[in-house]
């Protein structure tokens, strides 16, 4: 069994410069690392600057934390590194089978996890002084420090709901990729920066060669206009995009609106955009807690967003058969089963009104 504890971290906001340091020695020492990255665009993006820091290493993006093939790709690239980015969650048997061969680990997060094993280099914002929970890619850029990759961390944070404090230079920079708003949505979907974060994100769903295939551009493109105009090395990126636009504007149209404070939607098929669709819902319905169930086989998978809506989203959860949960105070994520949605949903009606209530 894996010895789980608590670290001890020093109390400070971000990232220590000694912390930074530490990280810079571990990528000087990797020659062959990999990266383990949550399958979205802060996860993306924080792969890339670090890639793109040491010129090595190879990508992966960790879709769940299950341990499934996640080992076999640390044999397979013959890695001699590991670094897991913006992923809450790894599981317990990737780390038994990552410790009998005697690896380094270095992982780096900004969501709440004490249980670390005790082997791991593990940097994460919220144990340090002020409990500050950037995105991921904005510690990495604070890590890697290379100008040129300026563009590839605003799109990281836009990803995450963040306006980093160089958004500033980054403005006198791209000036026509940047538009003057304090609210991470609008620049998400009004500027042509954000349209990068939202062909980065849809393209991640495509399948395992079109990842590859994109991985491969990122990691050597030299500006967001290559990125933004299509040609032949990104063309599956912008099909992908259109073809996730096209469907959520289809879903868009069937939600019912109503004056309820809560929104449900629920939708079905083969493709699995619920985090996009709930983005887009809690943009258009900044006032109501967005709920967006994706249903496929016998599992749900929810997106929530919402203010202060984490600990409500857990309680919902908790003691159904299965189910699994977590993120952001303002952006969950949880499965159940198809059997408990109901159950679920009338929990989470439940807890939200007496929230408001003062219960």
């Amino acid at each position: 069994m894996l010895k789980i504890f608590k670290l001890p971290f020093l109390l400070i906001k971000m990232l220590t410069k000694k912390q930074i340091l530490e990280v810079r020695e571990h990528l000087e020492k990797a020659q062959n690392p990999i990266f383990f990255f949550d399958n979205d665009g802060d996860g993306l993006c924080s792969f890339l600057l670090l890639q793109r820091y040491i010129g090595r290493g190879k990508g992966v993006a960790m879709k769940s934390a299950d341990s499934g093939n996640y080992f076999k790709k640390v044999q397979e690239l013959n890695a001699d590194y590991i670094f897991i980015l913006d992923k809450p969650v790894v599981s317990e048997k990737f780390f038994e089978e990552v410790r009998q061969v005697n690896l380094p680990v270095v992982w780096i997060d900004h969501h709440e996890n004490n249980n670390i094993p005790n082997f791991v280099n593990y940097y994460n914002p919220l144990l340090n002084k002020g409990k500050t929970n950037e995105p991921v890619t904005e510690l990495c850029y604070r890590i890697a420090e290379k100008k040129d990759d300026l563009w590839i961390a605003v799109v990281g944070c836009i990803s995450d709901g963040t306006i980093p404090d160089f958004y500033s230079e980054f403005e006198r920079k791209y000036p026509d990729l940047f538009i003057d708003s304090d609210k991470s949505f609008d620049i998400y979907y009004c500027s042509q920066i954000g349209k990068i974060a939202r062909i980065f994100n849809a393209a991640l769903k495509d399948r395992t060669t079109n990842v590859v295939n994109m991985l491969k551009f990122l990691m050597k493109v030299k500006t967001p206009y290559e990125v933004l105009e299509e040609s032949n090395k990104n063309r599956t990126m912008h099909e992908k995009f259109n073809e996730i636009s096209e469907k959520i504007k289809k879903l868009l149209d069937k939600v019912e609106k109503n004056d309820k404070r809560i929104l449900f939607f629920q939708y079905g098929g083969g493709l699995s955009i619920s985090a996009d669709l709930a983005n887009e819902l809690k943009y258009n319905f900044p006032n109501k807690i967005i709920v967006v169930a994706y249903v496929k086989d016998t599992k749900v998978n929810i997106s929530i967003r919402g203010e202060k809506i984490r600990k409500i989203a857990l309680e919902a959860i908790k003691d159904l058969e299965g189910a699994t949960g977590g993120g952001h105070e303002m952006a969950v994520g949880v499965r159940v089963k198809v059997k408990d949605i109901e159950k679920f949903k009338e929990r989470f009606s439940e807890l939200v009104e007496k929230r408001e209530d003062g219960l």
